[in-house]
């Protein structure tokens, strides 16, 4: 599958279970472990595992490969590992405080894209 294809699939999925604050980060050109880094919010623990699982769901559904999820247990923070794509779904007190957007944002090769 695209890795084009895979991310709409992926942002399908979590505007479907009404994700907050969908974000999408090139990082292709600053690491070569993937591609894209999605980052979304859920409002509770419920509703970030139901995000991780649903996205999980779409992705196999259309043939893709889901490699690990990650942060089931505490359900804070999720990390649905795609391969060319990460998504990392957070609740949003862990979100701004570790704050990934800033991290990668700093490096001039990365191009933000708000959802």
């Amino acid at each position: 599958m695209k890795t084009d294809e895979l991310l709409k699939i992926v942002i399908a999925a979590l505007e479907d279970l009404k994700a907050q604050d969908i974000l999408v980060l090139e990082a292709g050109r600053i690491t070569s472990l993937f591609d894209y880094m999605i980052i979304a919010s859920g409002t509770s623990t419920r509703q970030t595992k139901a995000l991780a699982h649903h996205v999980q769901e779409k992705v196999k559904a259309a043939g893709g490969k889901v490699y690990s999820i990650e942060g089931e247990q505490a359900g804070e923070w999720l990390l649905v590992d795609l391969g060319d794509i990460v998504v990392h779904i957070m609740q949003p007190t862990i979100r701004e405080y570790y704050d990934l957007e800033s991290l990668w944002a700093e490096s001039n090769a990365v191009k933000k894209k708000m959802l």
